[in-house]
Parts: C-alpha cells; sequence; structure tokens
C-alpha cells in the first residue's frame, strides 16, 4: 500500500520546512512518516498529527515548530467554508455555547467562520488577504468569559463558590484555544494564496535555539535556560571524547621515520608524542548590559554545567567596571533565572555612569585582575563591543592576549552590523579572534570547537 501523489508532496513538503527550521530528519524518518500516514489514514487529522510527530520528531521542544508547519500543509479543509454573511452577534452566541460546552469539534468551524466572516480586508482578488488579529478584534472571545462561567455553572446546578477560580482559568484556557484555531485559519487562508513553502519559512516561530540572543523575549530566554543541563552534557561528552583523542599524542615524524629505516622505509610502527594531560583553565568577561545581558547569562549558566571540564573557571562580569561573579554562579546554580538580577544587585559593574565602557572594563580587568590570566588559561569575551564612542583601549587587550594561552570573542551582533555605528568590533578584532555568536545552536557549535582540551 502507498501513500497518495498528493499527500506524498505535502509530506515531503512538510520534511523540508522543518528541515529549514533547523530540525534534523532523516532519509529513514520521513519514509517512517509515510508509513504512519498510510497506516493512520486521513480522516482523524488530530490521530495524523500525532502520528507525524512521533516518526519525525526528536524531542518536545521541538512541537513548537512542528504544529503550526504541520496546520500550514495538512489543513482542516480548502477553501472558505460555504456560509451565508456572518452575524457577529450569532456566532457569539454559538461560540459561548461551544466554548461552556468544550466542544473543539465546533470551536474549529466557528474559527473557520470568525476568519471568512470578520477576517478578510482588501477589495481585489490581487489584494485580498487574510487577519487573525483583525477578526479577534471584532469578535472579542475574551469579553464572553463571564458570560461562559454562568452558562457552565447553570449547567452543573451550582451557584457562586470557591470553584469559580478554577473554573474561569479552564475558561480561559478554552478561549486561548479558540484564539489559536483563528490564527491556524488565517494562515491556512494566506498559504493557500501566497504559497505554503514561503508562509512556513517565514511565518512560523523558529525553535528556541535558533532564536537571535538580541531579540529572545523573556519566555524564549527561560526556555533557554531549561535546556543549559542537556546541552552541557552532550558538549561534555564531546569535550571527552577529543580529549581522549588528544592525550594519545600526535605523530612524531622525525621518529616514525627514524624507526622505518629497519623495514625498508615503510612506517610499520608510528611513533606518538605523548601528552601529559591537564585540564585547562577558563576565565569568561561578560557584558551584562542591556540586551546582551540575556546572551551573557545564558553562555554563564553553560560554562558553570561544564564546571567539571576545567581545572578552574573565574567568571567577571562588566558594564563600566568589571568585578568577579564567579561565587554567585556557582551559588545561583539551582536558580538560572534570577542569575542576572543577582549580578547585578550585588557586583559592581558601573562608576559614575550605566553606560557600557569595554575600554575601562577590560582595562580594569587587565590591572586588578591579571592574575587569572596564565599560560594554560583560555579567555572568552561576550559582548557586541559597542562601546558608545569610548576609547576601546586596545593596549589593555592585548595585555590580556599575551598572557593569555588563547583569547576568543563571541559577539552576538550579525557581522554586517560590526562596525556601524558606536561598535568597535573591528578594531578588537585585529586583535582577538572573534566570532559571530547570535543564537544557542551557533554558541554550542563554538563551545564545542574552542573549548581547549
Amino acid at each position: 500500500m502507498s501513500t497518495p501523489a498528493g499527500v506524498a508532496d505535502r509530506l515531503t513538503s512538510l520534511v523540508g520546512a522543518l528541515r529549514a527550521h533547523g530540525i534534523r530528519v532523516g532519509t529513514g524518518e520521513t519514509v517512517d512518516a509515510a508509513r504512519a500516514v498510510v497506516a493512520l489514514g486521513l480522516a482523524d487529522r488530530e490521530l495524523l498529527r500525532e502520528g507525524l510527530a512521533a516518526t519525525l520528531l526528536h524531542g518536545t521542544a521541538q512541537r513548537p515548530v512542528f504544529d503550526p508547519v504541520f496546520d500550514l500543509y495538512f489543513p482542516r479543509a480548502v477553501g472558505a467554508p460555504e456560509t451565508e454573511a456572518a452575524d457577529r452577534d450569532g456566532l457569539r452566541d454559538r461560540l459561548a455555547a461551544a466554548l461552556a460546552a468544550n466542544d473543539r469539534a465546533l470551536m474549529a468551524r466557528l474559527a473557520a467562520e470568525a476568519v471568512d466572516g470578520f477576517g478578510g480586508y482588501g477589495s481585489s482578488p490581487a489584494s485580498d488577504g487574510w487577519s487573525s488579529y483583525q477578526a479577534l478584534d471584532r469578535l472579542r472571545p475574551q469579553t464572553l468569559l463571564a458570560r461562559v462561567r454562568d452558562d457552565v455553572r447553570a449547567q452543573r446546578g451550582g451557584g457562586p463558590g470557591f470553584t469559580d477560580r478554577l473554573l474561569e482559568d479552564e475558561i480561559r484556557r478554552r478561549i486561548e484555544a479558540f484564539r489559536a484555531l483563528v490564527g491556524v485559519e488565517a494562515r491556512r487562508r494566506v498559504a493557500e494564496r501566497r504559497g505554503r513553502d514561503e508562509l512556513a519559512r517565514r511565518a512560523v516561530a523558529p525553535t528556541a535555539d535558533r532564536v537571535d540572543f538580541l531579540f529572545a523575549g523573556k519566555e524564549r530566554l527561560a526556555e533557554l535556560r531549561r535546556t543549559v543541563q542537556p546541552l552541557a552534557r552532550k558538549l561534555a561528552t564531546r569535550l571527552a571524547a577529543r580529549r581522549r583523542r588528544a592525550a594519545r599524542g600526535s605523530i612524531d615524524l622525525r621518529r616514525t621515520l627514524r624507526g622505518s629505516l629497519s623495514t625498508g622505509g615503510v612506517p610499520m610502527r608510528p611513533v606518538l608524542r605523548r601528552r601529559r594531560p591537564a585540564r585547562p583553565e577558563l576565565v569568561l568577561l561578560c557584558d551584562v548590559s542591556g540586551s546582551v545581558s540575556g546572551f551573557s547569562d545564558f553562555t554563564m549558566l553553560l560554562v558553570q554545567a561544564l564546571h567539571d571540564q576545567f581545572s578552574k573557571v573565574r567568571v567577571f562580569a562588566f558594564v563600566n567596571r568589571i568585578d568577579e561573579v564567579t561565587r554567585l554562579l556557582v551559588h545561583g546554580a539551582a536558580d538560572p533565572e534570577g542569575l542576572g538580577a543577582r549580578i547585578r544587585a550585588e557586583a559592581t559593574l558601573t562608576g559614575w555612569h550605566g553606560s557600557s565602557d569595554y575600554g575601562v572594563a577590560l582595562g580594569e580587568f587587565a590591572e586588578r585582575y591579571g592574575d587569572a590570566v596564565g599560560p594554560r588559561t583560555t579567555v572568552f569575551v561576550l559582548g557586541d563591543a559597542r562601546t558608545n564612542m569610548s576609547d576601546p583601549n586596545l593596549p589593555a587587550v592585548r595585555r590580556i592576549t599575551g598572557r593569555a594561552r588563547r583569547v576568543y570573542w563571541l559577539n552576538p551582533e550579525a557581522r554586517p552590523q560590526w562596525g556601524t555605528g558606536d561598535s568597535a568590533a573591528p578594531d578588537y578584532a585585529e586583535v582577538v579572534e572573534m566570532h559571530e555568536c547570535r543564537n544557542a545552536r551557533q554558541l554550542s557549535v563554538l563551545v564545542g570547537r574552542l573549548l581547549p582540551v
């Protein structure tokens, strides 16, 4: 039994859209998904959704991307529902009844009617579009809370009581579910006109590890913090493997060739340079001002989770003054969301003004904490290198690079923005090896590649 051609095209397009959002889907998983479509059929859409999610995804963190993409390629229906002109009051009455009964099927039909009746805009076929915001603004389902609560209470035969708060919370969840259905329906209509592939690429939010640190909101940053421990375990395994390979040593070419004289010049027994394995030291210099603080906080938490991989880890935070915050990081290992607030409250990070000043902060580090850097130390500077037009103090950076084994600068801004406005990134990049590090995925690759063994 095979998958119908039209469904096969939709499935492969779905897989392509997931790959474009960074979700790894292999050929074998795609074949398993096709078999799931054949086994489950198309009659029960939610069952199909769960079957494809089980075969294509690697974890629940990928569902926020998968669900809207699935809705685009496997919609509830095609085209607009055949209904008469929408009656706002009548639609609100039916929606209140559906919310009171928690009838998901009816809510889905009403969502389609709401978009069809109130979500359209434009006056010509070339300009017509669909807006979930416009439909919800006209329908205002959130104002039905009290009415639905009273209807449910009447159905249950009870009066006001202490359970009203729980009931209201449940009704709010139902209203939010309806709002989501309206959004799905509006996207489906737009996809029919503009093309699903383009909409899947532009209108679906990426996974948390692909969101730019500088633009991540509180919810996305909190989601990222929850991924610190799994990411740290993966990186620790990678570093341990690199350390095992490095401990074996590299080939000593001269001694190998000398030994090959007894076998006619054939190097039968390579001679290795033996290494004395020693865990390196790590120092972080973190700009914690403004939107850069989310990037610095996440990186500090990641390094703290990798603490066992190094003989010593010291962390310094700065705005225009610099202070060591290693003690705060260890103390706050169980409270990652409060890390930034603790650092700003307990560390001395600013002087007479509150703007970031890399030149002053790096100069203070070179003078006060020079002993933190030695021949076994790798230094990471975290920040956007925006100096607010102040002196970048390149001599201080050269002093740090002269003492350290390696110095790397991780910049959360896109490379085309380096050197624009008050950015001194090109100046620092002449002294320090600077890398673009805009999201958690780039950070994990860089940390795995740059951290010493």
